[in-house]
């Protein structure tokens, strides 16, 4: 019946702006993950959680491997009515210290030819304590949550130094809400951001992040990666990841790069590009992440994941869990349940009886 709606609804929605429809979905979601009733009625939809496909990533166990990335929930309102809708987890944010306005409008951009998106939105957001305090407003429902954080523009421009203070801060406050953390230096639509993705500026900021979070309630960090880095600054990458100590990566972010290919009027807008068009680099950085770290270091995929066929060529890529955002624009809210059917399909055709299996068997 979601997907039936969604179809229905799809080219009406299409022709509004897109950050306009964004803006009153999330409130819809917003006033659902408010009414625990309203929560129940979209909990039948569902098809409950198949314990084949339990993840154990990072030191965490999740309910199932297919989440919601970070850009959608950016404020920390939509997180229950997510999960009611079959989303395993959700990722909040990107979260800064202060409320800062992002990049003018408009900002964000359908590529329907193309099936992607580019946003150059820039960290958008009402700050630390409003979204803190919107998370402790839905906790009632317990929901898988990753907190995504980041500097503010302005810190970014101070340098080193108040990036490091800004995301110490973020990953203090949030340790104690968040299922997981993800510090996010590879959006590519705040100025020099990332450019602490090198070496030498990576392991300061990310041994000095980790050292942040308090002890008494330790969680899984991750740092969130571009997919325009080359294979030896993705060696660099994993080489402070596994040198600090961080529970895994999350890959990958938007991308600047434009394939002559894509087929759009919109193509040419300054921006990350999301959706289809990267799938096939993000599986690139996922198997180079993999092989750099012999298979050692937890990954979450992001980027051009639309389908259960996605998710598998991802998680035998070596990912263990995927995260999802412009292909529920084009297949709607119900693609949770569809992406997890056809995984379960696939288990079930090679004889898996785990995720774990499902990685290590042929195609």
């Amino acid at each position: 019946m979601i997907d039936l709606a969604y179809r229905v609804a799809k080219p009406l929605l299409f022709r509004a702006d897109p950050e306009r429809v964004h803006d009153r979905v999330i409130s819809a979601l917003s006033l659902i993950s408010r009414s625990p009733g309203a929560l129940r009625v979209l909990d039948r939809f569902g098809d409950g959680d198949d314990p084949r496909l339990m993840v154990e990533i990072a030191g965490m166990r999740l309910p199932g491997p297919v989440g919601i990335a970070a850009g959608l929930d950016k404020k920390g309102v939509a997180f229950p009515a997510l999960h009611a809708l079959g989303w395993d987890f959700v990722e909040v944010g990107t979260i800064t210290p202060e409320p800062q306005p992002g990049n003018p409008k408009p900002r964000v951009f359908r590529l329907p030819e193309d099936r992607a998106l580019i946003n150059r939105m820039g960290f958008p957001g009402t700050g630390a304590d409003a979204i803190a305090m919107n998370i402790v407003q839905r906790r009632y429902r317990q929901v898988p949550i990753g907190c995504n954080v980041g500097p503010n523009k302005a810190s970014v421009e101070g340098g080193l130094d108040a990036v490091i203070a800004d995301c110490r801060l973020l990953v203090s406050r949030f340790a104690s809400l968040a299922t997981y953390l993800v510090v996010n230096i590879s959006s590519p639509n705040t100025a020099r951001l990332r450019e602490l993705q090198g070496k030498g500026a990576l392991r300061e900021l990310l041994t000095e992040v980790r050292a942040a979070i308090p002890s008494d309630r330790l969680k899984p960090l991750l740092v969130k990666i571009a997919p325009d880095l080359s294979d030896a600054e993705i060696s660099d990458v994993v080489a402070v990841v596994l040198e600090v100590g961080l529970s895994g990566v999350v890959a990958t972010n938007t991308t600047i790069a434009r394939a002559e290919t894509l087929r759009s009027p919109r193509r040419s807008e300054i921006g990350g590009l999301s959706g289809a068009p990267l799938r096939a680099r993000s599986l690139e950085v996922i198997n180079r992440i993999a092989a750099e770290s012999a298979g050692n270091l937890p990954i979450m995929a992001a980027g051009g994941i639309a389908s259960g066929a996605d998710a598998v060529a991802a998680l035998r890529a070596g990912a263990s869990a995927v995260q999802v955002y412009t292909g529920m624009i084009y297949e709607g809210p119900g693609l949770a349940l569809r992406i997890k059917r056809e995984i379960v399909a696939e288990m079930e055709r090679v004889g898996a009886q785990s995720l774990a299996d499902l990685r290590n068997c042929a195609t």
